[in-house]
């Protein structure tokens, strides 16, 4: 998909408390993202910061972590 951006994302938004979390999920490929902002930030904003995002990762631009960052031995 490099270049292009997704056809079909499903976008899960759930709301936390203060905040929202969006995750956006590319059918296709099955890749997932995820971002939280405030709870009364415009829903047309999170879903577009979300689908940047997803945008990022399938075309590789996205560094991954390691999973085992952030633990302690």
């Amino acid at each position: 998909m490099s270049g292009e951006a997704p056809t079909d994302v499903i976008f899960e938004i759930t709301r936390i408390g203060d905040a929202q979390r969006v995750a956006a999920i590319d059918v296709a490929t099955g890749v997932e993202v995820v971002v939280q902002a405030p709870a009364n930030a415009a829903l047309a904003d999170v879903r577009a910061l979300a689908l940047r995002k997803l945008e990022r990762a399938l075309n590789g631009n996205g560094k991954p972590r390691s999973p085992d960052k952030g633990v302690l031995a």
